[in-house]
């Protein structure tokens, strides 16, 4: 199955199964000026997992654009990437936990196709701290699943990721992990203030029996290693509790929330541990290689790297950001500058991000037509933002070749920022990649000069008035 296919069987079988199909939300979130984009599937929905009413009821699905800046020095790895999309469905005060994870493994198993006995889970291990029982209900509910499917059944508690890195999981098929497998916006049951809600959750990878395992990540593998040997596909989250005083209670109206990522499950699909082979960008990859005369294979993580980070860019400008020095302006702005000095390395000197456009607007014409009707305006963007940062990059590159000995401080990166146009990120790691020395105080050296520019705009502004 290609990605478009895999997306619709998805949400065809949640419609089947009584769900509302809700339009994909913008990647700058409504009314939330806490995050400055939708990072997952349930974000826009979190009012109504609260206890607001949704006026299309309580069964909800939808593919939810993402993106997740933090997640910009990760990719160049085969799974990693900035922009994705999460296939979600949503009970608001409905079913629970025995309809939720059959519908899952019925999506994955016959809808999707992939093998049983390559699917491996992991489940909550309860808090012992804060009265909060094992999942045994959803280990349960998985156990009779993959016995059905003739797949072994066993099971190992964990605890945390680093002892299962330890000690290894005998190659278990439910792997209980104790703060792994609890959700709530907290981060843990600990930080969580009285009223909030919060539960376990279950996780699903998938394992490449081909992809060696790395012990750099730990002496074993396991479901949450970091290797690439397993990869997650999707996680479902039972809110079930709420904190008070005195510990936890039962919530009266339990919610379920599922996120499963697009690219993951077709790169499952095609037997692939690699997601940019997947339709949702291995198009992109196609035109830098006629574009650049290099190949894939050759140029790995340059190409990764921009395809990734235009399919993004391309994304926020359909959203109505556009490049600037402040907020979600500055992440479009980094992923840009960040994708043109990357292909300054394949020899693509030439504006050529409009050429790309085209590429990811036919990747989502059926599933997100806006992107294809708002091209023309998109490639304006982009390619302004190119030209803009083409006239110096060779400059910035050479200043920063200049610091080859000496070494170079947050004086020194405040210019190429302030005069070359150069994000303080993009800064960094071209030191780093050209093997030249950061002083040890960087960051408060570049945040020194920072404020003093700002002292001497403010000051200038109010001389002018």
């Amino acid at each position: 199955m290609n990605t478009d296919e895999i997306r619709q069987a998805f949400l065809d079988l949640m419609q089947e199964n009584g769900h509302v199909r809700i339009p994909r939300a913008p990647l700058i979130p409504r009314d939330d000026p806490t995050t400055l984009f939708t990072g997952s599937g349930m974000q826009p929905l979190l009012p109504y997992l609260l206890g607001e009413t949704h006026p299309a009821g309580t069964r909800l699905t939808d593919s939810q654009t993402c993106l997740r800046a933090q997640d910009i020095d990760e990719v160049g790895d085969n799974r990693h990437t900035t922009f994705f999309e999460m296939l979600g469905n949503w009970s608001l005060g409905d079913y629970f936990k025995q309809e939720q994870i059959p519908q899952v493994w019925t999506f994955l198993t016959e809808r999707v196709g992939l093998d049983p006995h390559r699917i491996y889970v992991s489940c909550f291990s309860g808090d012992e701290e804060h009265g909060i029982p094992k999942d045994e209900e959803s280990a349960g509910i998985w156990a009779r699943l993959f016995a059905a499917a003739g797949a072994d059944t066993e099971t190992f508690d964990a605890g945390t990721e680093e002892h299962a890195a330890q000690v290894g999981t005998d190659g278990a098929r439910i792997v209980f992990y104790s703060k792994k497998n609890w959700w709530c916006r907290g981060g843990s049951a600990a930080d969580m203030p009285v009223g909030e809600p919060g539960g376990p959750d279950t996780e699903i990878f998938y394992l490449f029996p081909h992809v060696e395992h790395d012990p750099a990540y730990g002496e074993h593998c396991h479901q949450n290693c970091d290797c690439g040997r397993f990869i997650e596909l999707g996680n479902s989250v039972f809110m079930e509790y709420r904190k008070t005083e005195d510990g936890f209670e039962l919530l009266p109206r339990r919610n379920v929330d599922y996120g499963g990522g697009l690219s993951r499950i077709a790169a499952a699909a095609m037997d692939t541990s690699d997601v940019f082979r997947t339709a949702l960008l291995w198009p992109i990859i196609e035109r830098l290689q006629d574009l650049s005369g290099h190949s894939y294979e050759d140029e790995t993580r340059a190409m990764r790297v921009i395809a990734d980070h235009l399919r993004g860019a391309v994304f926020l400008a359909v959203d109505g950001v556009q490049p600037s020095n402040k907020a979600q302006g500055y992440v479009m702005r980094r992923l840009i500058r960040r994708a043109v000095r990357f292909a300054f390395d394949l020899g693509l000197q030439e504006n050529f991000l409009p050429e790309i456009v085209p590429a990811i607007a036919g990747i989502y014409d059926t599933h997100f037509p806006e992107v294809a009707e708002h091209a023309e305006y998109v490639e304006a963007v982009l390619a302004k933002e190119e030209q803009s940062f083409r006239r110096t990059l060779r400059k910035g590159i050479n200043q920063l070749e200049g610091f080859r000995e000496s070494g170079v401080t947050g004086a020194e990166l405040f210019l190429l920022y302030d005069t070359f146009g150069f994000p303080i990120e993009l800064s960094v790691e071209e030191a780093q990649r050209q093997g030249i020395e950061l002083s040890e105080h960087w960051h408060e050296e570049f945040d020194e000069h920072m404020a003093a520019q700002r002292a001497r705009s403010q000051a200038s502004t109010t001389l002018h008035v």
